[in-house]
């Protein structure tokens, strides 16, 4: 009797517990490759070339960038939009797949959780600098104080404030409670008593006890179900800045539903162009392997459908309205000056991703590395199209202009990549890139070593 065939393993190679130590931990133990130290002296370089333009843009005001009148905002609010969205699979991935025990996750969540705080600090850049006075940040907060000065609660760029800061805190609890049991392990691994030193601060006295067990899983829920609620409530807010306009093309309910599913599905993109080439750089195509690949690749196809969907409801809706304005916002998407920027933002969003239908290319290494950069491509196209082609025609023809970024907002966004970058690749050269004791707890169950498909 043939038995049909169980799921496929998760962890390849038949691995014991040891094993599993050593090959993770062994990028940080060992010396970095010719490839790390190119990929961080460009990333470097261009983080350098961020900070040269914005510190042009703080000595010289924001007169520095393409904005005008009628175009108040652009590629700023676009690089926030766009870098908030991306660090959306992080949560995702740690907190929901977390409480739906779902087994997948264990080799990509710490990963995604760094990907998510680096993606977080690259958005909150952008505020800052548009504020002019980014010493003065402080007056966003409502506190009290004897200036008489108070926020107004009315303002969705204040939701704004609350949001970011409370997703990056609890971004963080969550990336760095995770860690402490693996920094433990690396405490006890290294040899140099300085490096030994800073691991046993950072691991909080662990020892791997019951108790700390104990307690460390109860955190792990209590954070998971407070970050659950956030990879709804975060973009949503964000979406308000737009939908509580009455700007045409943005005064739309559809917009936070549209927009979280658009944040998880360039999130999740941005895991795959990372994990592709950490995988096979660090040598670790044992644990992050194709079937981890396949099921973030379905969830793009989920969440890229809920985009299109959004794209078609929008113009329905335009048409549906009656409303002139309304209806020009979006013909003049699709065929105006910008048109360009909207055939690339359906193609990349829309189109690619339901190749994905295809399994042979949902687990084709090269088609996704691929793949995950066009969708990137194409959710930044969306923010764009979304903001300037909104704005750079006014209901009075003689206010209509064109929006041309300058050298210094392209620079800025290009230093934000470059601090992202950076950040990743000095995370995986000093913590573990995979989370050594998530790993396993599935090894019995998702590894090689568990039943094996045979004819009796």
């Amino acid at each position: 009797m043939y038995v049909s065939p169980i799921r496929e393993p998760l962890i390849k190679g038949n691995k014991t517990y040891s094993q599993i130590t050593k090959d993770i931990v062994a990028p940080i133990e060992g010396k970095a490759g010719k490839a790390w130290y190119m990929g961080l002296t460009l990333s470097l370089s261009a983080m350098f070339f961020g900070l040269a333009m914005m510190g042009y843009t703080l000595w010289e005001g924001i007169g520095t960038w393409g904005l005008n009148r009628t175009i108040g905002w652009g590629w700023g609010i676009t690089n926030f939009v766009w870098w908030v969205g991306i660090g959306h699979a992080g949560t995702f991935i740690s907190a929901i797949l977390l409480l739906f025990r779902q087994k997948w996750r264990t080799s990509i969540n710490r990963s995604a959780e760094a990907m998510t705080i680096f993606a977080v600090l690259c958005a909150g850049l952008f505020p800052l600098i548009h504020m002019g006075r980014p010493l003065l940040a402080f007056f966003v907060f409502p506190y009290p104080n004897t200036r008489g000065l108070w926020v107004n609660f009315n303002s969705p760029l204040l939701w704004d404030v609350f949001a970011i800061s409370t997703y990056l805190l609890v971004s963080l609890l969550f990336w760095y409670m995770g860690l402490i049991p693996d920094i433990g392990t690396m405490r006890d691994r290294v040899t140099s008593k300085a490096k030994k030193y800073i691991y046993g601060l950072l691991s909080f006295g662990w020892t791997g006890s019951v108790k700390h067990w104990q307690r460390h899983e109860k955190l792990s829920l209590i954070l998971a179900g407070l970050a659950a609620p956030l990879v709804l409530s975060v973009h949503s807010i964000v979406s308000a800045d737009f939908a509580t306009s009455i700007i045409p093309g943005w005064h739309t309910t559809i917009f936070p539903p549209y927009f979280v599913a658009g944040a998880i599905f360039s999130g999740f993109a941005m895991v795959l162009t990372l994990l592709i080439v950490t995988r096979k750089v660090l040598n670790l195509e044992n644990y992050i392997t194709v079937a981890h690949i396949e099921s973030m690749n379905k969830i793009i196809i989920a969440t890229g459908s809920i985009v299109g969907i959004a794209y078609m409801t929008e113009l329905f809706i335009s048409w549906y309205s009656g409303v002139e304005y309304e209806q020009y916002a979006f013909l003049n998407r699709a065929t105006g000056p910008y048109w360009w920027a909207y055939a690339v933002m359906m193609t990349c969003n829309v189109i690619s991703p339901q190749l994905l239908w295809f399994r042979k290319l949902r687990r084709s290494l090269v088609f996704t590395f691929i793949l995950s950069i066009f969708i990137n491509i194409g959710m930044w196209f969306e923010r764009f199209v979304i903001i300037v082609t909104s704005l750079h025609r006014d209901y009075l023809p003689s206010s209509w202009s064109m929006y041309t970024p300058t050298i210094v907002e392209v620079g800025i966004f290009i230093g934000t990549l470059g601090l992202f970058f950076s950040c990743f690749l000095l995370f995986i050269r000093v913590f573990p890139v995979i989370a050594i004791a998530e790993i396993k707890t599935v090894i019995k169950s998702s590894g090689e070593k568990g039943p094996k498909n045979k004819t009796l």
